[in-house]
C-alpha cells in the first residue's frame, strides 16, 4: 500500500495538499524554555536548541487525561490544539511531523515534555493524531523535522517574556547514566550537526516579529516503505559489535551489523529486525533493557 501511494504521488509530480478546517494556534503564551538535564525512569535527557533535528521513530498521542492541565512551559494543554510534547527540543518550537505510513504531514508546536514510554519520539495532541490519521491505532511511524527559521522566530517572541537562554549541550552525561541521544542515528543518515545557538534578537526587533501560525493544513507527500528495528548498540570496534550480535542471537530475531561514518569515524551499528509491529518492538525493547542493554531503542528506517 505504501509503495502504491508513493508511486501515485510521484506519477503526478506534485504534492497533494488538503485544507483542514481547524482553529489557529493562539499566540505564544509561555516563556522560552529549554530546561536543565533531567532524569526519568533512570534515563537522562539533555534539552538543547538543536536546529538540525531530524529523526524518525514512533509517535504516540495524549488527550483526555491531560486536557486543561499545565504543560512543561506553563501553558494550558488543549487536546484540540496542534501542539506536541518532545523530550529535548526547546519550547516553543515548530516541527513538521510526517506519518511514514500514509504520507500525511502537519506542523505542530512543541510546548510540553515527553513522551517517556517505550522510546516514543513525540507525543502529539489528540487533534494532531486525528489529522495524521493514527488516533485509532494510538501510534505511528513518523519523521519529526524541526523548522529552523520558524522556531527561531518563536524563540525570539517567547524570550521577550523571560525564560531560558540558548546554551551549548552538556559535554557529558553523569557517570553511569543513559543519555537520550546516546546512539548515533539509524538508516545511515548523516548525524545532526552540533546544536546551533539562536542568534540574539534586539528587544526593539521582537515586536516586529510575527509569530508563525499553525493552520492545520495537511500535506500528503510520497513515502517509502519503512521498517521498525531495535538498535541495540553502536561501536567503534567491529569485534565489539560482533560480540553483541552473537549475544543477541538467542532472542530469536534477525540481527545485523551496519557500518556508518560519524564525525569522520567509522562505527558499527547492531540492530534487530525488521519487527512486524510496534507492540512486538515494545516487548523486545523491554527485554533488552531488562537484560542489561539500557541504551537500546526503537528505530525506524
Amino acid at each position: 500500500m505504501l509503495t502504491l501511494l508513493a508511486a501515485c504521488a510521484e506519477a503526478n509530480l506534485a504534492v497533494e495538499t488538503t485544507k483542514v478546517i481547524t482553529r489557529k494556534e493562539p499566540d505564544v503564551s509561555g516563556p522560552y524554555k529549554i530546561g536543565k538535564p533531567y532524569q526519568v525512569k533512570g534515563v537522562w535527557y539533555y534539552p538543547q536548541a538543536d536546529y538540525n533535528y531530524n529523526e524518525t521513530g514512533i509517535a504516540s498521542w495524549y488527550g483526555p487525561g491531560f486536557h486543561a492541565k499545565q504543560t512543561a512551559n506553563g501553558e494550558t494543554y488543549d487536546e484540540n490544539d496542534l501542539t506536541a510534547a518532545h523530550k529535548t527540543l526547546p519550547m516553543p518550537s515548530l516541527v513538521r511531523v510526517t506519518n511514514l505510513e500514509n504520507g500525511r504531514s502537519i506542523v505542530v508546536r512543541i510546548n510540553d515534555r515527553g513522551p517517556f514510554v517505550n522510546n516514543r519520539i513525540i507525543d502529539m495532541s489528540r487533534r494532531g493524531a486525528q489529522l495524521l490519521a493514527f488516533e485509532q491505532n494510538g501510534t505511528a511511524k513518523v519523521r519529526v523535522e524541526l523548522m529552523k527559521d520558524e522556531s527561531m522566530l518563536l524563540a525570539a517572541k517567547a524570550s521577550a517574556k523571560g525564560g531560558d537562554t540558548v546554551s551549548p549541550p552538556p559535554a557529558a552525561a553523569p557517570a553511569g547514566a543513559v543519555t537520550a541521544q546516546a546512539l548515533p542515528p539509524v538508516g545511515g543518515a548523516a548525524a545532526p550537526a552540533a546544536a546551533t545557538p539562536a542568534k540574539p534578537v534586539q528587544q526593539s526587533a521582537i515586536g516586529a516579529i510575527q509569530t508563525p501560525q499553525v493552520t492545520g493544513q495537511v500535506s500528503v507527500v510520497p513515502v517509502k516503505a519503512s521498517n521498525i528495528f531495535i538498535q541495540a548498540g553502536a561501536f567503534l570496534r567491529q569485534a565489539n559489535a560482533q560480540q553483541l550480535q552473537l549475544k543477541l542471537s538467542s532472542l530469536g530475531h534477525q540481527t545485523s551489523i551496519t557500518p556508518f561514518m560519524l564525525n569522520q569515524q567509522r562505527f558499527y551499528r547492531v540492530q534487530l529486525g525488521p519487527i512486524a509491529s510496534v507492540e512486538e518492538a515494545d516487548k523486545l525493547l523491554q527485554r533488552l533493557i531488562d537484560n542489561g542493554h539500557p541504551d537500546a531503542r526503537i528505530a525506524v528506517n
